[in-house]
């Protein structure tokens, strides 16, 4: 009996302990931002697409509010770059940046799938953020670099990335963070609208208009005109992708057909035909040879400025 009852005030004890540690929890988190507003935000620009997706912009967003959440789910957030050929002497300014901006204080794993692993940079990373080099043979045809990408990042989730509530971002080695990337863009399947035709009607996006490609878009279709050189989500919904925009490239190549921009126009189809659950805006992949708009706060990642002739090697 008195074993029984030991074991009620011990879990008495435990519950009171336990209440009291949330409490103390709750109250710290509820201080640490202000209250939001339905009222008021930013008018200059589109936060919500009409499927309801978020359009993430500066100003949109709260960064203490939003780490706070994912934090406790302990999440990994895998990137991958590809630096073939020549495209390596981007990477060392790619990681140092990434080490700066993207997702900093969370476990981050970033994969470089390169021809020439021995140039690979050395940079220091955080406690819990990893590098992992993987080869991958070179091409004569920019273009064949670009196609490929999506059959190895489908082989990279299928054989390295098992844990499907994590999430990944597939970037352009090109390009570096000047600002914050972090919580803010995570979401299931996550597309970045293209800096060079955002303020564009859709009549003028690069979309593939031959109707025999697999990557066709008929006039007066296409909400946005997403990026190829950024695009993430959680992990099964990005295998998704990429398994579909590999299966419809090889179905193209079948035909002779290559779509106007490889693997950025089999993305635009996809996200066309599957609407992506978040949007971020043109702050997330600008391009360094034009001005900053005013609606565009904060440049969070850029293309560089580069002479393709010198880099794409069929150029």
């Amino acid at each position: 009996m008195m074993h029984l009852i030991n074991s009620k005030v011990l879990a008495l004890l435990s519950a009171l302990m336990l209440g009291g540690l949330f409490c103390y929890i709750f109250q710290s988190y509820s201080q640490q931002y202000e209250q939001p507003s339905i009222l008021h935000g930013r008018t200059d620009v589109v936060t919500v697409t009409p499927w309801l997706a978020p359009v993430v912009w500066e100003g949109t967003f709260n960064p203490v509010l939003l780490d706070s959440i994912y934090k406790v789910k302990n999440i990994t957030v895998t990137a991958t770059v590809f630096a073939v050929g020549k495209y390596i002497m981007f990477l060392k300014n790619f990681l140092e940046t990434a080490e700066q901006h993207f997702f900093v204080g969370f476990k981050v794993h970033i994969y470089v799938f390169t021809d020439r692993s021995n140039e690979v940079p050395q940079v220091r990373m955080a406690t819990g953020r990893q590098l992992t080099v993987r080869s991958v043979p070179s091409s004569k045809r920019w273009q064949e670099i670009s196609a490929r990408r999506m059959e190895l990042i489908q082989t990279l989730i299928e054989e390295q990335l098992p844990n499907h509530n994590d999430y990944i971002f597939c970037l352009d080695v090109d390009s570096k963070f000047h600002g914050r990337w972090g919580s803010e863009s995570l979401g299931a399947l996550v597309a970045v609208t293209h800096p060079g035709y955002y303020r564009d009607p859709r009549s003028r996006f690069p979309y593939e208009r031959r109707p025999a490609s697999k990557a066709y878009m008929a006039s007066g279709e296409g909400d946005f005109y997403y990026c190829g050189g950024a695009f993430g989500g959680l992990l099964q919904e990005v295998h998704h992708l990429a398994k579909t925009c590999r299966s419809n490239f090889e179905a193209d190549t079948q035909e002779g057909i290559e779509a106007a921009w490889q693997e950025e126009s089999h993305l635009n189809r996809y996200m066309w035909i599957n609407k992506p659950s978040k949007v971020l805006s043109p702050e997330y992949l600008w391009q360094d040879f034009k001005p900053k708009n005013p609606e565009v706060h904060i440049i969070r990642f850029s293309g560089v400025v580069k002479n393709y002739a010198e880099i794409r090697p069929n150029t």
